[in-house]
């Protein structure tokens, strides 16, 4: 009879699976078991603890729905889906405009509107102006280029943490023969991600803020060119340097102006930012978002609605069960 041992049991495991017939599917399940095994080895870790832990992850299983993914929250507040998104933006075939998340707020099929339209329903005095190019990496311009373009409203939540959920501040656009862009939208706010689950328990126990800065997301595209999944982050933001999901780059904050001679649209404060398409792979083809929509991440299909839910004022504190382990509790 075989006996296990802390030191063994990891190669057993291996070898029984070894007959696995997807190569790739072999790879991440060995890669998986050694790095779950090690960490188990490395904090020692107790039955009581790793009870709480699937506990912990059977709440947040249990708050998902077509509106809201928990696990995606989870995967953004450790920083996995920040991770993944980098080493997949480094895959890109040239240098171009540089990714960010996707988001738990994305939606599928958002209105389209011609050049200039307003995406949203009351600006409140913030109006502001997007405009800029669409090209490759050498600067041609990308005719018909296809934007989609999603923000916080004026009240700094998405359109579907409201109880009536209509579509607001999100758009889709087309470049003009020059490849440029011009959008009317409203100051985007910084805002809490949800706090009222278990991750949200997860990051108050951690004693973090869970605050993401201000931010405009971008889904741009055009044939035969890799499609972008990006953002522009306000400056001046106080929490460029802390997001609590890891989001936010250099490279892609974003000042709002007063007065921009090159403005399209007088009297009303602009960002100006150009884009950059670098050209589609094959690999591309098969799809480069890190994320998606969540209804399609509830109906099976792995593709993604979203909302977390409605954002709170402030932090509350919430216990959950990984938040008593954390505690020590």
């Amino acid at each position: 009879m075989r006996e296990y041992t802390p030191e063994t049991i990891t190669d057993a495991v291996i070898e029984q699976m070894s007959t696995t017939a997807d190569p790739r599917m072999k790879e991440i399940m060995e890669s998986a078991v050694k790095h779950l095994h090690a960490f188990a080895r490395d904090v020692k870790l107790t039955p009581a603890e790793w009870l709480q832990g699937i506990e912990f992850m059977t709440k947040v299983g249990h708050m998902c729905n077509p509106a809201r993914q928990e696990f995606i929250l989870l995967s953004d507040t450790l920083g996995l889906s920040a991770l993944v998104n980098i080493m997949h933006d480094k895959t890109k075939l040239e240098a171009a405009t540089g990714a960010s998340l996707l988001g738990p707020f994305f939606r599928e099929n958002a209105p389209r509107f011609e050049p200039g339209g307003q995406i949203a329903k009351q600006v409140n005095g913030g109006e502001i102006a997007l405009f800029g190019r669409v090209t490759n990496v050498d600067g041609a311009p990308l005719a018909n280029a296809q934007l989609v373009v999603w923000q916080t409203a004026a009240d700094g939540r998405y359109d579907i943490q409201k109880e009536v959920q209509t579509m607001d501040c999100r758009g889709t656009f087309h470049t003009d023969g020059d490849g440029a862009y011009l959008i009317r939208t409203v100051r985007p706010l910084g805002y809490y991600i949800p706090l009222d689950g278990p991750v949200g328990g997860m990051v108050q126990a951690q004693k973090r803020h869970g605050m993401r800065p201000a931010h405009i997301h971008f889904l741009i595209g055009a044939p035969g060119y890799r499609e972008l999944v990006t953002a522009l982050y306000i400056a001046g933001d106080p929490h460029l340097e802390d997001d609590v999901v890891f989001g936010a780059s250099g490279d892609l904050v974003a000042e709002i102006r007063e007065g921009d001679a090159n403005s399209p649209i007088k009297g009303v404060p602009s960002i100006h930012f150009d884009f950059s398409l670098s050209r589609e792979t094959e690999a591309d083809k098969r799809g480069s978002r890190v994320g998606a929509d969540p209804e399609r991440v509830a109906a099976g299909n792995g593709t993604a609605k979203a909302p977390y839910g409605d954002p709170p004022a402030a932090p509350a504190a919430r216990r959950s069960f990984l938040g008593g382990l954390l505690r020590g509790r």
